[in-house]
């Protein structure tokens, strides 16, 4: 149990988030794995961020801010659009077409 507390005290620190962290009961008494394996992809995750760790990755790579900055003209030029940039409606269509058995009426 030792073990395990220093494990996630470790994980803290080096910028795991709370939320991704295991209880000890989970680990000790194999009560939940999924919740500790979703703890390893978070180390996984967090290690990535880190520009020390040159090892493999493991899981997606977490996502990274991108910020854009548009000024007012350019804002503006966006909101220009000609009509056809809309596209169009003609090509395939379904006229025509009749969908399963036609209806048979007799007097």
């Amino acid at each position: 149990m030792e073990n395990i507390n220093a494990f996630q005290d470790a994980i803290k620190k080096y910028g795991v988030p709370t939320t991704d962290i295991f209880q000890t009961v989970d680990l000790f008494e194999k009560k939940d794995i999924a919740q500790v394996t979703q703890c390893l992809f978070a180390l996984g995750r967090t290690c990535q961020t880190h520009s020390d760790y040159t090892g493999p990755g493991l899981g997606p790579k977490l996502a990274v801010e991108n910020k854009r900055e548009f000024t007012e003209e350019q804002i503006k030029e966006g909101q220009n659009v000609i009509s056809l940039q809309y596209g169009t409606n003609k090509g395939a269509s379904q006229a025509g077409m009749s969908m399963g058995k036609q209806r048979m009426i007799n007097d």
